[in-house]
């Protein structure tokens, strides 16, 4: 993806991947059962999707894959599904953050070697990923894609060799990367996730009869019609297998202290009816909207958020305030994150395609506008003329997390400073340049009372990250 498209397009936070295990004990196929938890995670990612299975119960090491770009639900053909016979699987949708958008970076990743098989999917990055790439290149590892996830994948295969077990050999490869991931691991007889020590990715177990099911988030496994068991903690490995039903080794786990999730899952990423680690999702945005009421209030007529990730800090601010809630926008429901970008030539606005304001909803009133972020400002721009276009008397922005000062290196594509509208800019000069009548963000202090006191990564924020940030970028196509 060129820059170009990429700033006219993407003037947003990107989700992360997201990921799907599954392991029916009573031996049925869980290829529609990963099919519909990856429909409900397909807000993490629409670049790429796949499913592999495996039948425990047939030859060791025979695993069927189906990996292609696009959306779940265009990728997959019925005659694919039914093709796809095992009981035990993992599944992926894919946005890149590290590697380009390309089918053969589509996962999940099905690796052959000494000790049969694996199949690997993954939500995250490693920091350390350029360095671990070069050791097994030069050791004689020939990789297919430019992904750090097939990275994991070959430490994991060797570290296999010198262990008595699966799950083993994952701890020995916890001990050696460093970063952000959440991991679902298919072995010949046993499904295994990982989380990383930090706990930057959200990972939950569910279990529907006799399935075990692993995701990234708990709205897959309502929709699957499943129980949601417990989260899988930061820094812990889960075995689930016939034998042993779900065993835990927090052998990897760090303080709570030193916890650091993205609290952009709860900001942004995450779906609303999601919970992680025991914090509703929805409650959390609309506290958010009720402390920008509280700390940066305004007169107005309406508020309003930026569908969709907006509308729920809006309500806050809305039922904090008093000021009436209202819709200002409709939404293309058919155009996804990226589509063909309108020539330069042309009178159609990427913005506009998208979202296109309700005349009768703005016009002569004051609005107070709710976003989850401003990254470059060009978006924020567009949306505030938008509904000055529209008769709109006062825009007044409300932004539901700090300003953005520093890149991400933990899996979300915060690009780097020099692109940040408030990098060196006061709030009011940001205000002037997107062409709102008073601008506000949440403040800092506000973001662990979101997540009820939960560890969480300030690093976009202040520069100060949980471990110190790569030497070499590695974040891809959005540096170039």
């Amino acid at each position: 993806m060129s820059c170009d498209i990429w700033m006219e397009n993407n003037d947003k936070l990107n989700e992360e991947c997201g990921v799907f295990g599954a392991y029916d004990f009573d031996g049925g196929d869980v290829s529609s059962t990963i099919y519909y938890g990856l429909l409900a995670l397909q807000h993490r990612g629409q670049e790429s999707c796949g499913i592999a299975v495996s039948d425990t119960g047939g030859p060791a090491g025979r695993v069927a894959s189906v990996r292609e770009m696009g959306l779940v639900n265009e990728a997959f053909m019925p005659e694919q599904l039914d093709k796809l016979k095992g009981d035990i699987g993992v599944g992926h949708v894919r946005y890149s953050t590290a590697g380009s958008s390309t089918r053969e970076n589509a996962q999940p990743l099905v690796l052959n070697y000494v000790k049969g098989t694996l199949g690997l999917a993954h939500n995250g990055n490693l920091i350390n990923a350029p360095e671990l790439r070069r050791e097994l290149a030069y050791s004689g590892a020939i990789f297919q894609t430019t992904i750090d996830s097939e990275v994991i994948a070959y430490c994991i295969a060797r570290e296999r060799l010198n262990t008595r077990s699966v799950e083993e050999a994952v701890g020995r490869v916890m001990a050696r990367i460093k970063g952000a991931y959440s991991l679902v691991v298919m072995s010949p007889r046993k499904l295994i996730g990982a989380r990383d020590p930090f706990g930057f990715r959200p990972l939950c177990i569910g279990k529907r009869d006799n399935m075990y099911l692993l995701s990234s988030e708990s709205c897959a496994l309502d929709t699957v019609g499943a129980e949601f068991v417990r989260d899988v903690l930061p820094g812990e490995i889960v075995t689930i297998s016939p034998g042993g039903g779900i065993v835990s080794d927090m052998s990897h786990a760090l303080p709570v202290s030193e916890h650091a999730r993205c609290v952009f899952e709860y900001i942004y990423f995450a779906r609303p009816d999601s919970v992680i680690d025991d914090v509703s999702v929805y409650h959390s945005r609309i506290l958010a909207g009720r402390f920008l009421a509280m700390d940066s209030p305004v007169e107005a007529d309406m508020v309003v958020g930026v569908p969709e990730s907006g509308n729920c800090a809006a309500l806050g601010y809305s039922l904090q305030s008093g000021i009436p809630y209202g819709t200002a926008f409709v939404k293309n429901a058919y155009v996804g994150r990226t589509f063909i970008k309108p020539k330069q030539k042309s009178r159609e606005s990427s913005v506009q395609v998208k979202l296109n304001p309700i005349r009768e909803a703005v016009e002569g009133k004051r609005i107070i506008m709710i976003d989850d972020s401003i990254v470059r400002g060009t978006t924020s721009d567009r949306i505030v003329r938008l509904l000055r276009e529209a008769g709109a008397r006062e825009v007044h922005m409300r932004v539901s997390s700090p300003p953005f000062l520093w890149p991400c290196y933990f899996g979300t594509d915060v690009p780097a400073r020099e692109q940040l509208i408030a990098c060196g800019r006061s709030v009011e000069e940001v205000c002037g340049l997107i062409g709102a009548d008073s601008l506000a963000y949440l403040k800092m202090e506000r973001l662990e009372e979101i997540v009820n006191g939960l560890g969480i990564c300030r690093g976009c924020f202040t520069g100060k990250y949980p471990m110190e940030p790569p030497a070499e970028d590695i974040r891809g196509e959005f540096e170039r």
